[in-house]
């Protein structure tokens, strides 16, 4: 692991403090519209940018046609999220005409494919500024020279460096995520994380120790630490020795942080000691989020998976026969190019099995530069939605059988605020991840309450508090 160094990283403080100084002759301060694509890593680049937004004196609003500041931090895994981007970009031209002064920007995974930069430097020449997940460091740099007229391109590889000491603009209270290494080296053959993200990067202990230290003193109760593989933490950390359950147990001792949760874990690397470390450490959640994408062996093989659904299986034995009352997710791909129907009822098999409390799935999307995109295809898109279909309503029925065992149980809850849909309630998480809606105000956010448990939906619980 090597950080970045704190002369470059000063060189960005310098041209933060210069932007800042700018911004503070204007009379109205000028807004920043930040919208995120894809998984919890993304999220947590984007309140990184959003920190140093707010130390160039940026304010924030909530419509990119309203801002005059636009960046979209992009993900690159499924082509839906990628033709989204796309045409909000090409929403923002005739705007762009109206306001030549508007900045906008593209950063994230997206930018570190070669196709993808390349398209918008050929068809989107209104955007000012493109950088990629290496790059997100110089964002101050970037920003500058886009504020002077330059148009800024971005996107080289990672040098296996790790920016320490970043800003960061948490809206999530009570929960933080905590980016613990990044990149992949698993290489599935769908997957184009390992081309966008790089190879496994890890972060120091003392570092994340820091920064978990710093959130509990702001009054955060829950982290959740990221990574594309926590598992494969430390590995690249040579002498250190520090693995990621030993960093779960060393979070676990941190005063104030309450509930400590992590993903994503790939199967192959589920160890005793970290199953061992969910067992034991009180403060680490009972749920486990381990992806299995199929349950076909052929296409397990073909997904360059390294596990068979034996060897899944048999991890899934051994994490409920210490944590019995664990909650498993896991993640499903539908119609993978060499996935027969045969294969897909071997993935229905293996839900009924399992019986996950819950499910993210996917049809697959092809990704250029992956192996799997030069795969022909054994079912046909109509073949292929209705085995999704099935899927959906086969987990759907799982898991609200799950939830069914919760009425009339007392169960701790973590209050994260308002209900989205009713101001008169309040929602919250269990250990287990399970969302609970209670009625309550806004004073119980951070609040662990016990919470009887009076009814249940498909994907939620519905409460009362008991206990404050």
């Amino acid at each position: 692991m090597k950080e970045i160094s704190a002369e470059r990283l000063e060189i960005q403080q310098k041209i933060k403090e210069k932007i800042r100084t700018e911004n503070s002759i204007v009379k109205q301060k000028p807004l920043a519209f930040v919208e995120t694509y894809g998984c919890a890593l993304n999220e947590n680049d984007s309140e990184k940018l959003c920190g140093m937004l707010e130390d160039m004196g940026y304010g924030f609003c909530d419509r990119a046609d309203a801002a005059d500041l636009v960046i979209f931090n992009t993900c690159a895994v499924r082509e839906n999220a990628e033709l989204k981007v796309l045409g909000n970009l090409g929403k923002l031209k005739p705007v762009k005409k109206e306001r030549p002064d508007l900045l906008i920007g593209v950063c994230g995974c997206m930018m570190q494919q070669a196709h993808i930069k390349e398209q918008i430097q050929k068809k989107y020449k209104h955007i000012d500024m493109v950088f990629g997940t290496h790059a997100l460091y110089k964002f101050p740099e970037i920003l500058d020279s886009a504020r002077m007229g330059q148009k800024v391109f971005s996107t080289e590889d990672s040098e296996g460096e790790i920016a320490e000491g970043l800003s960061v603009k948490r809206e999530s209270f009570p929960l933080a995520k905590v980016s613990v290494m990044f990149g992949c080296n698993n290489f599935c053959s769908y997957c184009i994380v390992p081309y966008v993200r790089g190879r496994e990067r890890s972060r120091s202990p003392e570092n994340i120790l820091a920064e978990v230290s710093a959130l509990a003193k702001e009054g955060f109760k829950e982290v959740m630490l990221l990574g594309q593989n926590v598992n494969s933490y430390g590995n690249d950390l040579a002498g250190d020795g520090t693995s990621f359950a030993q960093l779960l147990k060393d979070v676990a001792k941190i005063d104030g942080i309450e509930r400590i949760r992590f993903m994503t874990s790939h199967p192959k690397d589920i160890s005793d000691e970290l199953i061992d470390a969910i067992a034991s450490e009180p403060k680490v959640c009972k749920q486990l989020h381990l992806p299995v994408q199929s349950g076909s062996d052929k296409v397990l093989h073909d997904m360059n998976r390294k596990y068979t659904r034996s060897e899944y299986l048999s991890k899934v034995e051994a994490v409920r026969k210490k944590v019995p009352d664990i909650v498993l997710s896991t993640d499903i791909i539908v119609g993978f190019p060499t996935e027969t129907n045969e294969d897909f009822e071997d993935t229905i098999s293996l839900l009924r099995e399992v019986r996950f409390d819950t499910v993210y799935s996917f049809i697959y999307s092809p990704r250029v530069g992956t192996p799997a995109a030069k795969m022909p295809m054994a079912l046909d898109e109509k073949e292929i939605h209705q085995n999704f279909e099935k899927m959906l309503s086969v987990q759907n029925e799982i898991s609200r059988e799950k939830n069914e065992a919760y009425p009339g149980s007392i169960q701790k809850v973590l209050v994260e605020g308002l209900s989205k849909t009713n101001p008169e309630f309040v929602t919250g998480r269990t250990d287990g991840g399970k969302i609970v809606n209670m009625k309550g105000n806004e004073e119980l956010t951070g609040e662990i309450v016990e919470a009887r448990i009076t009814d249940c939906k498909t994907w939620s619980l519905t409460g009362e508090i008991i206990q404050r």
